[in-house]
């Protein structure tokens, strides 16, 4: 009995809806784009939180990235010429890091510096970066062919190194590179390894116009640090605009790794007491990839408020409409309830009735609406290139919206229909 009801119930309103097609397709779209919009807003905003907390996880979450920063300088310095600037990271704050803080597990030492890199008559600008062996592991990073600079090579100062996977599609467009010899500056190295590619993310400031960047880690040429030291040596000469600047720099940039996870905010803070005490400018800059990761859910959680109280405007603009054309079909049909009323039909059923239409038309909206919603970040995806996650929960989010927005916007309609004089419905013309 009850689903012969509900039938009927549901042919009725399906019958009242068709009878003014254009009017209910277009109260309908109000629905649709506001569903579709959440879907997509949401999934826009979950794709480029996912990317920033990718990027970030790359930095490692039990690393610690201590950088050396320029320091501002004073009139006095900047009118010589000849002036060597000496700031940022040493050696010996390396080995104070290893052998006075317990919570460090291991240290890598970097070296930046631009050098153009030529094979034949190609010639690509890069960035040689000074390290040690166990840089891949700790930085996250993977050699694509060959392999890396292992302690022998390290300890000799071989000339050898691993390419980024940038310069070597460049320097090597339709060559393996392994075993070649390539110039960088006035020195050849044969290529041992190439590695893996890396997605952007800004990893800070190295100085020298040497930023030890994901961005640009595509195109940097790794050798040992003893290579590093010896071939560039501690100076490092800018000119420009008939200007030479001298700069005296150690090291770029150590990566320190925490035994455990819990340790990496107290190691931190340790760090930067202790290279205060040798440091008496702010040269250097710590940055802890965990609080950037913690950072970034907030903010992906504020990114999403945000993004679904704009959608979910639309949605209450459809629901407006659904409510607007709801009273204007009560006042259409007073003398159909009248009839009904007078024949015996209780107020439930009344309300039954145009509560039924408002959740076909919000409902049906809602599936139009998630069918288009999950469409357009698919070709946002597909033709801007950017990243876009639809989850499900956005999907039973943006439907139970559109199914509420039926009811609630429908209720008064409803109600009103049922609370009219079956006389005075009668005798309306």
């Amino acid at each position: 009995m009850f689903l012969f009801r509900l039938k009927r119930i549901l042919r009725l309103g399906i019958k009242s809806l068709w009878l003014h097609k254009l009017r209910s397709v277009l109260t309908v779209l109000g629905i649709v784009f506001g569903v579709c919009s959440v879907i997509s807003m949401l999934a826009i905003g979950e794709g480029a939180s996912y990317e920033a907390q990718e990027q970030i996880k790359q930095l490692g979450s039990q690393n610690i990235i201590v950088k050396s920063v320029k320091p501002p300088q004073d009139e006095s310095a900047s009118s010589q010429q000849s002036f060597a600037i000496e700031y940022g990271l040493t050696y010996k704050d390396a080995e104070r890091m290893a052998y006075t803080i317990p919570s460090i597990q291991v240290i890598v030492p970097m070296r930046a510096i631009r050098r153009d890199v030529r094979f034949g008559t190609t010639r690509v600008d890069g960035q040689v970066v000074g390290t040690v062996p166990w840089y891949p592991e700790i930085a996250k990073s993977r050699v694509q062919a060959g392999r890396f600079i292992n302690a022998v090579e390290m300890q000799s100062a071989k000339n050898v190194c691993v390419l980024g996977a940038g310069i070597a599609d460049k320097l090597f467009s339709y060559e393996n590179p392994l075993g070649k010899a390539v110039k960088v500056g006035g020195d050849y190295y044969r290529v041992i390894g190439v590695m893996q590619e890396k997605s952007k993310a800004n990893l800070g400031n190295g100085g020298n116009g040497g930023k030890i960047t994901v961005e640009n880690l595509n195109y940097e040429v790794f050798i040992p640090l003893t290579a590093a030291k010896s071939r560039f040596g501690e100076l490092l000469i800018r000119r420009s605009s008939g200007t030479m600047e001298v700069e005296r720099v150690q090291l770029h940039q150590i990566i320190v790794k925490v035994d455990e996870l819990e340790q990496v905010t107290e190691t931190a803070a340790i760090l930067q007491t202790m290279l205060s005490l040798f440091h008496k400018k702010q040269d250097y800059e710590l940055v802890v990839p965990l609080e950037l990761l913690r950072q970034a859910e907030r903010t992906k959680q504020i990114f999403n408020i945000v993004l679904g109280s704009i959608a979910a405007i639309s949605l209450l603009v459809g629901g407006i409409g659904i409510m607007n054309i709801m009273l204007a079909s009560v006042t259409e049909r007073t003398r159909e309830i009248g009839i009904r009323r007078a024949l015996g039909a209780k107020k439930r059923d009344i309300i039954t009735q145009f509560l039924t239409e408002t959740v076909i038309l919000s409902g049906s909206g809602g599936m139009i609406g998630i069918v288009i919603g999950v469409t357009i970040p698919f070709l946002i995806t597909k033709f801007a290139h950017m990243a876009t996650i639809v989850t499900l929960w956005a999907l039973l989010l943006a439907f139970c919206i559109s199914a509420a927005v039926g009811v609630i916007f429908g209720l008064y309609p409803a109600y009103r229909a049922a609370n009219m004089d079956p006389i005075e419905a009668l005798r309306h013309e």
